[in-house]
């Protein structure tokens, strides 16, 4: 799940309309209890990567300078912990719910509960699958299959030249997740118009550097012949580093490695010439986020969807983007 300063601006004017903020409806938050303070649940997927903790981060950090009194949680990235995380912040009558879906599928029954208590949500992040979207008020986020596409486009320019096959192995995001089902569309999408690559094994490394370290030593004693590495995240793709170095191979060079995110230790590893190219997805949300909760807490129309905008870097870009990194 990087973007630019100028998009974000934008994304905190794009978010759905919101109908019935807050406890104007009646089974609200405090938000219109008249001391203008809003209360926001949070429902965090988790701390798996260093992304996903600047975003938390961010969101803490945000909601402090906004004003805002936020009830946070971490579900462990699972399911069933949200779910019970937006019960809880209904029963406590928060004026707005904001989270970031571990999944696209099963929310439909929670996000009724919450519009029946005239309770508007946001997602942040990571979308849903739900055929009803009056559910949820906006979509904030990257569009996570251009990115895939990004990735993909990366590669066939590396090998606009070649001929010979290229082996490709992916390290999947958590099964099930946005993210994960985006990206992988996205990639492709892009390399499936040549033939010349072939995705030898594709499998989850649920986003975390341990288990991407894992599954690459699995790819590794079953494919004799690895050229790229395509990993859903930074951390993933550092732990394959790990796994590939283990083996006597040298990661960015005997393997091509492309991740996503561009936090700092994958900047580094970018720089150093261990990854080959990163596409960004920014963690900072938090800012944008409380934008959108005070206009739709307020009744203000806002966009169903901000798309935020993203860039990528090579390895030099990398070297001169680390020394102002903020995550």
């Amino acid at each position: 799940m990087l973007k630019r300063i100028s998009a974000l601006f934008l994304v905190g004017a794009t978010a759905l309309t919101m109908a019935g903020c807050g406890s104007s409806g009646g089974s609200g938050g405090s938000g219109g209890s008249g001391d203008g303070k809003i209360t926001m649940g949070f429902a965090q997927v988790g701390a798996e990567s260093g992304w996903r903790t600047a975003n938390t981060k961010s969101v803490q950090e945000s909601a402090k300078e906004a004003g805002v009194t936020l009830k946070f949680s971490d579900a462990q990235q699972k399911q069933e912990n949200q779910i019970k995380a937006i019960r809880s912040y209904i029963q406590q009558k928060v004026d707005v719910i904001a989270f970031s879906p571990v999944v696209e599928s099963g929310w439909d029954t929670v996000l009724k509960e919450a519009k029946n208590a005239n309770i508007p949500v946001i997602l942040t992040d990571r979308a849903v699958d739900s055929k009803d979207t009056s559910l949820y008020k906006t979509f904030l986020g990257s569009d996570f299959v251009e990115e895939g596409r990004k990735a993909g486009q990366w590669l066939v320019d590396e090998y606009k030249d070649g001929t010979d096959t290229v082996n490709v192995v992916e390290l999947q995001g958590t099964t099930g997740s946005a993210p994960a089902n985006d990206r992988k569309a996205g990639f492709q999408e892009v390399v499936s118009a040549d033939p010349k690559f072939k995705i030898i094994a594709s499998q989850t490394g649920d986003f975390t550097r341990a288990k991407g370290k894992e599954v690459m030593e699995a790819f590794l004693k079953s494919n004799p012949k690895i050229d790229v590495l395509f990993a859903h995240n930074d951390d993933m793709g550092l732990g394959a580093i790990e796994a590939i170095e283990g083996a006597g191979k040298v990661p960015g060079k005997d393997i091509k490695i492309i991740t996503i995110d561009a936090v700092h230790d994958g900047m580094q590893a970018l720089a150093d010439g261990k990854i080959n190219y990163i596409v960004e997805c920014s963690p900072l949300l938090g800012t944008q986020l409380m934008d959108l909760a005070k206009k739709v807490v307020n009744g203000e129309q806002v966009p169903a969807r901000v798309v935020t905008e993203e860039t990528a870097f090579t390895q030099e870009q990398a070297k001169q983007a680390l020394p102002t990194r903020k995550y």
